[in-house]
């Protein structure tokens, strides 16, 4: 799991936010490592990365552009097979600065071959 939030509970603008999604190497932290490590991981379990994203709302910074790019670089780059995304979206939260919750997820199938 890991959060994806353009803005601090300050209401600026995070610095590098979106690095926790999209570094495609293994043994990194983000999102494509842990698919990576997941590929990986022999078991009979499935397996599945989730990303929680807030927003304003409506948004200042759209999370669609980073996660579309997630599944670019997982598929084109890295060679994950992910399936098909699932979204839930939550709006009115109370907090200023995350009004919106977003949470997307896939499961994570195999690598492919390069």
């Amino acid at each position: 799991m890991k959060i994806a939030r353009p803005y601090g509970d300050n209401g600026k603008e995070a610095e590098d936010w979106s690095v926790n999604l999209l570094h495609p190497y293994p043994g990194n932290v983000s999102t494509i490592g842990d698919c990576y490590k997941l590929a990986s991981l022999d078991c009979g379990e499935r397996k599945a990365v989730i990303v929680i994203g807030y927003e304003h709302c409506p948004p200042r910074i759209d999370l669609t552009p980073l996660v579309e790019a997630f599944e670019v670089i997982a598929k084109e780059v890295a060679r994950i097979m992910l399936s098909p995304r699932v979204e839930c979206r939550r709006e009115g939260l109370v907090h200023p600065e995350h009004q919106c919750l977003r949470i997307f997820a896939w499961e994570v199938i195999g690598l492919g071959t390069n």
